[in-house]
């Protein structure tokens, strides 16, 4: 279990940078509305991790809404990114599987009462983000952007070019 969450979160490193480096290709100017929707869902998708990081530690989370109040820039969101993606990729690696199975209780930010297990959390933060990864590339799409080739599949391929060097061979 901890190798398949050590591949999520290498994955979602590489996504998150991925789609940061199409984000950067939106005009400031001519295309500001929809960079500022972009930024929002990432923003949006960052803070829930946070919050979620903070849940894993034991931390308490300073977030009071599952969003900033205000948009923050591109390069500030992707360095915040960053640096939570880093958190969550030591995090699986340091994690026992004992502790993967601990259900923990936490507060939602509208004040909801939760509660998980470490391996719950860091699935719905990996899908979670996924879905928002999703949402701002279809308005890369619309903006006539080819957005980054987001599935396992490639990341896989990508970051262990061996792997297009097997033989195939029949099943059954």
């Amino acid at each position: 279990m901890r190798e398949m969450l050590r591949t999520l979160y290498g994955y979602q490193a590489w996504a998150n940078n991925e789609l940061f480096d199409r984000l950067a290709l939106l005009d400031q100017q001519t295309q500001a509305a929809e960079l500022h929707t972009a930024l929002r869902l990432v923003s949006h998708h960052h803070v829930v991790a946070e919050i979620f990081a903070a849940h894993l530690s034991g931390a308490r989370q300073h977030h009071t809404s599952d969003n900033t109040p205000e948009t923050p820039t591109l390069e500030a969101l992707r360095a915040s990114v960053s640096a939570t993606d880093g958190w969550y990729q030591q995090y699986v690696l340091d994690v026992t599987d004992g502790q993967l199975d601990e259900a923990v209780a936490f507060t939602f930010t509208d004040g909801d009462k939760g509660s998980m297990t470490r391996h719950e959390m860091l699935q719905h933060v990996a899908l979670h983000s996924a879905i928002h990864r999703g949402e701002v590339s279809r308005i890369l799409v619309q903006l006539s952007i080819t957005p980054p080739w987001d599935t396992l599949a490639v990341y896989l391929h990508r970051t262990q070019p061996a792997r297009r060097e097997q033989e195939l061979r029949p099943t059954g």
